[in-house]
């Protein structure tokens, strides 16, 4: 007999100060590409009160305007109410930018270098990367974390075409969903937080998230009387954003991934040009991943790899399928290493990335969207891993 269990991801919305930080990391870095597509960039933000710091390494051709990309990208989130202590137009935003290190370029670079063994493009760091799939949902993403995403989307598109006055950027969101073995049976709980002016009752907001979004968002045969929502469960949430709480890039990698439910290496994406493998071999995984599970070869995937700094093929690959594979894992391993290349300038070229199209990626989830530019979404490999195996 299957064994029941409840499974919970949650989700963030633009206005979530560490998003605000991963939304300026990512505009800075497409502002870089846009113009130097060999652009190296590892750009990390810090926000608090009325203070945005620009931090990181950036060696480009091109000459990216900072302040200018900061108090954009914090008026599209929309801090521009007058009460807002954060407020595009009124931030101090200090830049400590420097020059991408020459010992970790020379590895990068497709160079020879003293100490170097090969001439080849290198990773840009050690480390283990993680892709994943499985068949819960239309995206092959698992349903928990892509119903929080669905339920943030909704109510910053509320709040941004206007639909309701009260709306402010920061807010939150959870799905509780209920297994039995991998089926999906049911909703435990949904919770929102939302942030809001300080004029609308606790009521109003209740009722207008659960008939508005809740019902709206999620499947309906999934609610039952049992159900529970929690919206703004502490009764306020006025104060908000980075005047409530402290913004740093890279923070939200499991709200950016699988919602806890396929691992994570630990690396961030945002404000990271693809050289550096914590972002492009992170793609990859989900690309490979997503494949197999499109093939047939299995309904569950994660795939992990890792790297050395400066040495261009992956030290490690392994698959696990949970035991919903079809054919031996074994065969699926060696499909992959046919079908796929893991050496980071391979990555580059395979999912074609050096092109402006990070903040795509910076809000709801690095995967699981319908996009053409998001090329680690595409299944244009199931066919080849299925003919490899």
């Amino acid at each position: 007999m299957s064994r029941r269990f409840i499974f919970s991801s949650e989700s963030v919305g633009e206005g979530h100060p560490d998003k605000v930080c991963d939304t300026i990391s990512d505009a800075i870095l497409d502002a870089c590409l846009a113009k130097d597509p060999l652009s190296r960039v590892a750009c990390e933000v810090y926000a608090k009160s009325n203070v945005v710091v620009v931090g990181g390494e950036i060696t480009t051709t091109a000459s990216p305007d900072y302040t200018a990309l900061v108090r954009d990208s914090i008026r599209e989130i929309g801090y521009v109410n007058n009460d807002d202590v954060f407020h595009a137009d009124k931030v101090f935003v200090m830049n400590i930018i420097t020059a991408q290190s020459p010992d970790i370029a020379q590895g990068v670079d497709a160079r020879s270098a003293d100490g170097k063994d090969t001439a080849e493009q290198g990773a840009g760091d050690q480390g283990l990367m993680f892709g994943f799939a499985c068949n819960e949902t239309p995206e092959l993403m698992p349903a928990p974390v892509m119903f929080a995403h669905r339920l943030g989307r909704a109510i910053t598109k509320l709040r941004k075409n206007g639909a309701v006055d009260w709306l402010r950027p920061d807010a939150k969101t959870q799905v509780s969903v209920i297994y039995e073995g991998h089926k999906i049976v049911g909703i435990s709980n949904v919770v929102i937080s939302t942030q809001h002016a300080e004029s609308v009752s606790n009521a109003t907001i209740r009722s207008f998230l659960i008939d508005e979004v809740i019902r709206k968002e999620i499947p309906s045969e999934l609610i039952t009387k049992d159900t529970q929502f929690l919206i703004n469960p502490t009764g306020r949430f006025v104060v908000g954003g980075p005047q409530g709480d402290t913004g740093l890039t890279g923070r939200k990698i499991i709200v950016d991934t699988y919602g806890g439910m396929g691992r994570h290496g630990g690396g961030a994406f945002s404000g990271k040009d693809p050289s550096k493998v914590d972002r492009s071999a992170a793609y990859m995984g989900r690309y490979v991943a997503k494949n197999v599970v499109a093939s047939g070869l299995a309904d569950r995937c994660e795939i992990q790899f890792a790297y050395a700094i400066g040495y261009p093929d992956p030290v490690s690959i392994h698959i696990d399928t949970f035991g919903t594979n079809k054919v031996g894992e074994e065969f699926i391993e060696r499909a992959v290493s046919q079908v796929f290349s893991f050496k980071p300038a391979d990555i580059v070229r395979q999912l074609d990335l050096l092109r402006p199209i990070y903040s795509k990626t910076t809000n709801y989830g690095h995967f699981g969207k319908d996009d053409a530019d998001i090329t680690w979404e595409r299944t244009d490999k199931a066919s080849a891993l299925k003919s490899a195996v």
